[in-house]
């Protein structure tokens, strides 16, 4: 893919190595602590009191701000998909006459505390609708490469896209009824999800189309997309996981819909055509 390798965005709060699921009250230091940290953050050129006492994400300035610069690339590649990604979705809505209001990204190692509540480095990356946050432990990638055998920045960035398909939908009011709908029909809860998951992926696609259309893709990217989608579907982690295969369990939809509904995305490039609630089959 070929993106600004200088890129920094101010959306992305990187938490990376302020702790685990910290609950936003900060810690408490004495005066001669403070006086401390303050040292440290003049010599290393980092504001360490902020994470320290609480500053969270309203405090955060951005990647910059956490001392994540031009030297860490893959924050850099980050930043550029998060910013291009919602850039996308920001004209989308203005043709529709709607306002687009951006997602934070939070980058944290091993765990973070979120308006959802807290979740660890396995729960994968994810998006957290209480506080239109999408979560990330960089080293999801690795083991998206290593364990999943799907290499790739392109394949990084489905993912990133994919979590900010939520907050598309959490701006539409899609997840609000889609748990309307689970209440009203506990039977449909799995389905339901699936259905969520796949339009996301469809969402995803959307934003690859405008990737291609600005001639922004190289050679192999769409299929490394794909290949994190087959290798991140239900069924496939199941069958790897237990040896076994069990549908009506599934809440992201098989590697075959998820790579369908991706595709579907970066065909058409509309909105309307990711629509798989009123699908009558995926």
């Amino acid at each position: 893919m070929r993106w600004d390798q200088g890129h920094q965005s101010r959306n992305v709060d990187d938490r990376r190595g302020v702790g685990g699921a910290r609950g936003g009250r900060g810690i408490k230091l004495g005066l001669g602590g403070l006086v401390v940290v303050g040292i440290l953050s003049l010599v290393l050129g980092r504001d360490l009191l902020t994470p320290l006492l609480g500053g969270g994400v309203e405090g955060s300035a951005g990647v910059g701000s956490q001392g994540a610069g031009p030297a860490d690339p893959l924050v850099n590649f980050v930043s550029f998909v998060l910013d291009d990604a919602q850039a996308t979705w920001r004209a989308d809505f203005a043709r529709r006459g709607q306002t687009y209001t951006d997602a934070r990204l939070v980058l944290f190692t091993s765990a973070v505390s979120t308006a959802c509540g807290s979740a660890d480095s396995g729960t994968g990356p994810f998006y957290c609708p209480a506080d239109q946050q999408a979560y990330i432990d960089l080293s999801f990638y690795q083991e998206l490469r290593e364990r999943f055998g799907a290499p790739g920045d392109f394949a990084q960035a489905y993912v990133l896209a994919h979590e900010i398909g939520h907050h598309v939908q959490h701006l539409i009011g899609t997840d609000e009824w889609m748990r309307g709908q689970q209440a009203a029909n506990p039977a449909r809860e799995n389905d339901l999800s699936v259905r969520l998951e796949l339009q996301a992926d469809c969402y995803a696609g959307i934003w690859a189309h405008s990737t291609a259309q600005r001639q922004l893709l190289d050679a192999g990217d769409v299929e490394e997309a794909m290949a994190a989608a087959t290798a991140i579907g239900d069924d496939t982690l199941q069958r790897e996981a237990r040896g076994r295969v069990r549908p009506d369990t599934f809440t992201h939809g098989s590697s075959e819909q998820r790579v369908r509904w991706f595709r579907r995305g970066f065909s058409t490039g509309q909105l309307e055509s990711c629509d798989t609630f009123s699908a009558p089959a995926l």
